[in-house]
């Protein structure tokens, strides 16, 4: 699809091109010394952050057909830096997933090497979601991936991910916990999604979510509901993912509905004046992704346009997440040099950002706390008073 051109007469190709050079801080400006601080990222999903060498490592070990050989030529084919659509971004995980799916050592590996990768990029805590019905081989209908048959249902999935998630957490020293996500168009898995967010609640699990094409309709299918009637009757976190591409409609749905405590990406709400000023008095927390909104064309391609500048401006609750690192080859830093180099992004609104969204996160409230004085504690904001 063709792009227009950026604000202030930038190509899309120059930003693409700055965007990528920035995930160095150091060739950020003056202000790059506050991305040295710790962070905390709340939207990121396990399956698109994959390491590509991990990925050719269990596909020649399991003799599995990748659509390339080497690292090289499997970025090239499954990551991408020029907008597509969020359709065609969805098909990039059918090249790599059957290399991960079904193994146990591919699956807790991953995980493991998740929390490595996060820690590298200065986060101190992270909520990594997932789809367990799509990393099993084992009663689930359809079987994903065209794979054959074997023996890891997806609970085998979450415990081998919690597996990993801790042993990452003590060899990086920072705090790992995950999501495990429904998808709208797989009704029919999501009551088993909210019986394992039970099963392994605050066993590294902490919350549900609703991941997939917001165009499916909830009402064709009781599923996603009464998976989410549930979690509400057992304490279970809720975030949906609502107004990426999708109408603000599907926002009002989430909250009202589903009883979202939490909105991934979330940038069409401001289309409704109304419903965005009733969360914005609800300090709705939304998980935004700038990289990732540009790539898969959710938004507005000029990033002085785009929603979060406005989230900035009427002081909303949300936070900076890279997405799907692996498919948009990110990190952490390329959203936040994004959002100050297009957005206004300051170093107070840094601070602000990540406070708030150690405040949203889905840990239990002691452990929330402690998190919350860790990040004061290095941003200078913790207030002391002499004797």
């Amino acid at each position: 699809m063709g792009w227009a051109s950026r604000g202030e007469g930038e190509p899309d190709s120059v930003i693409c091109q700055a965007a990528q050079r920035d995930n160095s801080t150091s060739r950020m400006d003056g202000r790059a010394c506050y991305l040295k601080k710790p962070k905390v990222e709340l939207h990121v999903h396990l399956d698109g952050s994959f390491k590509p060498e991990t990925i050719i490592h269990f596909a020649k070990k399991r003799q599995i057909q990748l659509p390339a050989n080497t690292v090289e030529e499997l970025l090239k084919i499954i990551s991408y830096d020029e907008p597509l659509s969020l359709t065609e971004f969805l098909s990039k995980f059918k090249h790599y997933m059957p290399a991960i799916a079904g193994d146990r050592e591919a699956i807790k590996r991953v995980a493991y090497e998740f929390v490595e990768m996060k820690a590298k990029e200065g986060v101190v805590y992270v909520e990594a979601r997932y789809s367990p019905h799509f990393l099993a081989n084992a009663k689930v209908d359809p079987i994903p991936w065209e794979q054959e048959e074997g023996d890891i249902t997806p609970d085998d999935v979450v415990d081998l991910v919690n597996q990993g998630l801790r042993e990452g957490e003590k060899a990086f020293n920072i705090k790992a916990r995950s999501i495990l996500c429904c998808m709208r168009h797989m009704p029919k898995w999501s009551l088993e999604v909210v019986e394992l967010c039970k099963k392994y609640h605050n066993d590294t699990v902490v919350a549900i979510d609703l991941a997939g094409d917001e165009s499916l309709i909830l009402e064709a299918d009781a599923g996603h509901r009464k998976a989410y009637e549930e979690a509400v009757r057992c304490g279970i976190h809720r975030t949906v993912h609502a107004g990426e591409v999708g109408p603000p409609s599907v926002v009002k749905e989430a909250v009202e509905v589903l009883k979202a405590e939490r909105i991934g990406h979330g940038y069409h709400t401001i289309e409704d004046p109304h419903l965005y000023k009733e969360l914005l008095n609800k300090e709705m927390h939304f998980e935004t992704c700038p990289w990732s909104s540009y790539l898969t064309g959710a938004c507005d391609p000029d990033f002085t346009k785009h929603p979060v500048k406005q989230f900035i401006k009427d002081k909303a609750n949300y936070s900076l997440n890279t997405d799907d690192p692996l498919i948009f080859r990110s990190t952490i830093d390329v959203d936040y040099n994004i959002a100050a180099k297009y957005m206004g992004f300051t170093e107070d609104e840094f601070y602000r950002v990540n406070i708030n969204a150690a405040k949203s996160s889905f840990l239990p409230e002691k452990e929330k706390k402690d998190l919350v004085y860790k990040l004061q504690e290095a941003y200078d904001m913790v207030v002391t008073t002499g004797l």
